[in-house]
């Protein structure tokens, strides 16, 4: 129908998440961890490699949380963060009583900066970490980044919550870091309704947190705790469906991109640009963004407001966090003072790109926007 809803990004299921979803009823193997967490974990492994040991949770942020404690990041310590972001990406920091400082985004990926994270390093010559995010599902520049986090002694964890499937250089987002940290919620490239994984580079390292996902638990017979644990599993139902939705990931991804071109070839011509990205990496496309140039003189909150209008669902660029209230007291480093981030935010719009809409659908989308210029 002309007026249907066109929504960002919703949940696309396919029918094979039942087959485990019903395993687990037959089974009465309904509370978290089980043989479907451990089958999506292994699953996720072989997808992204050998050196990838995966460990499911309860949410995303949930394992950046475990990843910032595996990064030994103490009270009072600084850790490095992407600034244009959601705000999980950093929230855990504070979980540990750390301090975040914020390192602006460069054009070519609207991702972390080197040249601004070698400037916060000259400043915070001890700093513990850095959580770096591919924002949108595009790879940052993980060469320049991994090569200044080792040469500082930094430990490096990837936000791939929006990175799922995506690669740069041939290696897959989320396994370049000590940690890497992916999210299953409902908009993302695959889902199990929510919940998130933890992948390490080392075995040890999994197996510490899953101890504090699983309350830190020590191995005797009564309830013994020795450290502060956390309740982080993953349910054996939650994790059925994500085993399903695993087995359209490429298939997913591969319609993510399809959305992403019809609106790179419609707006060839229109005084915007796509979000951008490495053409040695290959994004995931999760989500669809454009820029209006600089002297367009068109506000994308007004593109954004007509859409709503007309019944189709669009969002502004992450806000970046420096310039969130809450942490308006924090350190923001840029490459030569110029704030990137701010500009893309004010400049910028998440499109609709849901693998269930249809061309006529964009083409409704596209229709809003063209009419502005």
């Amino acid at each position: 129908m002309k007026n249907d809803r066109i929504f960002l990004s919703t949940p696309t299921m396919h029918g094979d998440e039942m087959k485990y979803i019903h395993e687990a009823f037959d089974r009465n193997w309904i509370a978290p961890l089980g043989f479907n967490c451990d089958g999506f974990e292994a699953e996720m492994k072989e997808y992204l490699g050998e050196e990838a040991n995966c460990l499911c949770l309860n949410a995303g942020t949930a394992a950046l949380h475990l990843a910032v404690k595996l990064a030994g990041v103490k009270q009072g310590d600084v850790v490095f963060c992407s600034d244009m972001t959601f705000a999980a990406t950093v929230n855990p920091v504070s979980y540990e009583k750390a301090v975040q400082v914020f390192i602006d985004s460069e054009r070519e990926t609207w991702n972390m900066d080197p040249v601004a994270l070698e400037k916060a390093f000259e400043k915070y010559p001890d700093a513990k970490a850095v959580m770096l995010a591919h924002l949108y599902g595009t790879p940052a520049k993980m060469d320049e980044i991994k090569e200044i986090c080792d040469r500082h002694g930094a430990v490096l964890i990837e936000d791939a919550a929006e990175a799922l499937s995506a690669d740069y250089k041939g290696k897959k987002c989320g396994t370049f870091g000590k940690c890497g940290v992916l999210s299953f919620n409902g908009n993302k490239i695959i889902t199990t309704s929510g919940g998130g994984m933890l992948v390490c580079d080392n075995e040890a390292d999994r197996k510490k947190a899953l101890f504090w996902a699983t309350q830190a638990r020590e191995n005797f017979p009564w309830y013994q705790h020795e450290e502060i644990g956390y309740n982080y599993r993953m349910s054996n139902v939650v994790a059925g469906i994500g085993r399903g939705q695993l087995l359209h990931l490429n298939e997913h991804r591969d319609l993510k991109e399809k959305i992403y071109r019809r609106y790179e070839e419609a707006f060839k011509e229109l005084p915007v640009t796509m979000n951008p990205y490495l053409f040695d990496s290959k994004p995931n496309f999760w989500l669809s963004c454009l820029t209006v140039n600089e002297g367009a003189s068109v506000d994308p909150l007004d593109i954004m407001n007509k859409l709503a209008k007309e019944n189709i669902e669009a969002r502004p660029i992450w806000k970046p966090m420096h310039m969130q209230p809450v942490f308006e007291g924090n350190d923001f480093i840029t490459a030569e003072g110029e704030d990137v981030g701010k500009d893309i935010f004010e400049r910028g719009l998440c499109m609709p790109s849901d693998i269930k809409m249809t061309e006529e659908e964009q083409n409704r989308v596209i229709a809003v926007i063209k009419s502005f210029f």
